[in-house]
């Protein structure tokens, strides 16, 4: 005896949708996964002592120091970059932050010379480490949402680094 064509439908459904349930926790796992060694430092660790904060950053698979930052009370990605003279922000995120573009400026990036815009930061946070009035540059071409921590902010900061971490330290 065979059994009814209804049963044989329902349970091809069922299992298209268990294949599908189990493709999408996949997904969402190793999304999770591949994130976190992207950006190892989604939450950064920090420290106090009597007279330093300290914040550590691992490196990511790639070599480089990647976190979020706070700018003026809202999260962002950031490249650690001691090339760049400033903090340096594409035009689309400063428009998120609020940060208003001041002087012109003609400045060299990886992609040739541009144009681009003074402004400041009011507050940058890493972990506990806080920073005021930090100087930033507005570049339009500037591909991605992260920003580029440079040395306008790094110069405020001591920082060493051991094996595949950077200690930042601000003194208090």
């Amino acid at each position: 005896m065979q059994a009814p064509e209804v049963s044989s439908a329902f349970g091809k459904f069922f299992t298209l949708i268990t294949w599908l349930l189990l493709a999408g926790a996949l997904f969402w796992f190793f999304q999770d996964y591949l994130s976190k060694q992207q950006n190892p430092n989604q939450q950064l660790q920090s420290s106090v002592s009597a007279n330093e904060i300290t914040t550590k950053l691992a490196r990511n698979r790639a070599g480089h120091y990647l976190g979020v930052a706070l700018i003026n009370g809202k999260p962002i990605d950031f490249l650690l970059d001691t090339g760049a003279t400033t903090v340096a922000i594409s035009a689309s995120a400063a428009a998120e932050l609020g940060l208003p573009k001041g002087a012109e400026m003609r400045v060299a990036t990886a992609n040739g010379v541009t144009t681009a815009w003074r402004s400041e930061i009011a507050e940058l946070k890493l972990g506990l480490i806080t920073l005021h009035n930090v100087p930033a540059s507005i570049v339009p071409n500037l591909a991605g949402s992260e920003i580029l921590l440079g040395m306008s902010a790094l110069k405020q900061l001591e920082f060493r680094q051991q094996g595949n971490e950077l200690t930042l330290i601000q003194r208090i």
